[in-house]
């Protein structure tokens, strides 16, 4: 039976963080922009013009767009976002940032691809293992070419080396393997193979293993590799039960790196307290939950993968990264979605949100 209208609560919850992430980008830049001396159109407005304005328009395209087309163009999406991870090793075009090539510059305006990587391969995986039905079961037919397909995505990342996305992907990709039939034994299989190569990365990556090593021994160079995850922990016990107060914040002057970045839930804890972080949490859990609530009403099985693919993507990042800020998993340096700064990740954000609202109308 066909819905006329979108999800409206899931539309109002999406909203309610999106206007969240912009206040609490407003504050966390103020800190930056004393440190930097930073225009304040350089990091707001940047990010409203550059992330929030073009979500809208994929938001809208989006959502107005039948999920079954999608799966039309899955593998061609794919196929461009993979040539377009590409062009940051090519050196007039890639820009490197904290010894990672993540981005693309066209002069003053950069964006990072990995995001659009990460909105193609869900569309693509759920086409792909709606297509397979009972031969997702198969190791030949399915999880061989599911590993395959995984595995080409997984090496680009670790060239970059974006090995927090590589995390988020892998996560998502396993459980969507499951969601479309997977056996428990190869999703163990997986388990245990993602842990095999987390160790090796861990081993070659000097970056990776400073960064357990941290998380092993918050203590452990204060100064240095622990500086981070120190004052993020600094800022989040200051904030107490309810906060400093909107601005207040002290950490994102001078002390707290990233504040606008992947730190930006220190300064949040800070300025709202236990009580504002436990409402933030909540959000998530209740965009969770609504999202889960239009994947259980999809009408088939590449909707149910595509809506499902989109919700833990969404939720699995932020979790992650709100995890690695209060020291309860390795710092990863991934945005928390619609809170932190970053224009491509917004907008890519944005337009699963339309696809998701197109799923619950036509569910």
């Amino acid at each position: 039976m066909r819905n006329k209208n979108y999800d409206k609560v899931f539309l109002i919850t999406v909203c309610l963080m999106i206007l969240a992430g912009l206040f609490i980008l407003v504050s966390a830049s103020m800190g930056l922009l004393s440190r930097e001396g930073a225009s304040f159109s350089s990091i707001v407005i940047k990010q409203m013009a550059l992330g929030l304005g073009p979500g809208i328009v994929l938001f809208l395209i989006a959502s107005r767009i039948h999920y079954k087309k999608w799966k039309r163009f899955a593998l061609p999406l794919f196929i461009f976002s993979f040539l377009l991870m590409l062009l940051v090793f090519e050196p007039h075009l890639g820009f490197s940032h904290g010894g990672a090539k993540r981005w693309i510059s066209f002069g003053s305006f950069t964006f990072q691809p990995s995001e659009i990587l990460k909105f193609a391969f869900i569309i693509y995986l759920a086409s792909w293992l709606s297509s397979r039905k009972d031969d997702v079961k198969s190791f030949k037919f399915g999880f061989l070419p599911f590993l395959i397909i995984t595995g080409f995505v997984g090496a680009l990342l670790v060239l970059e080396p974006d090995i927090g996305t590589l995390g988020v992907i892998a996560i998502t990709a396993a459980l969507m393997f499951f969601v479309a039939g997977g056996r428990f034994s190869q999703v163990a299989l997986l388990i245990f193979l993602g842990v095999a190569v987390l160790y090796v990365l861990i081993l070659i990556k000097p970056h990776a293993m400073s960064r357990v090593t941290v998380f092993l021994n918050p203590s452990v160079d204060p100064q240095g590799i622990g500086y981070q995850l120190r004052q993020s922990l600094i800022g989040i016990g200051s904030g107490g039960i309810f906060g400093r107060g909107f601005g207040m914040s002290i950490q994102k002057f001078n002390y707290l790196p990233e504040p606008i970045g992947d730190s930006i839930f220190a300064v949040f804890a800070e300025e709202f307290g236990f009580i504002g972080s436990l409402f933030l949490l909540g959000l998530f859990l209740f965009f969770l939950y609504r999202g889960f609530r239009i994947v259980m009403r999809s009408p088939d099985s590449f909707a149910r993968l595509l809506g499902s693919g989109i919700v833990m993507l969404i939720i699995i990042q932020s979790f992650i990264n709100i995890g690695s800020i209060i020291g309860i998993v390795p710092l990863t340096g991934l945005p928390l979605i619609f809170i932190s700064q970053g224009g491509s990740a917004l907008a890519m954000a944005l337009a699963s949100m339309g696809i998701l609202l197109n799923i619950s109308k036509n569910g």
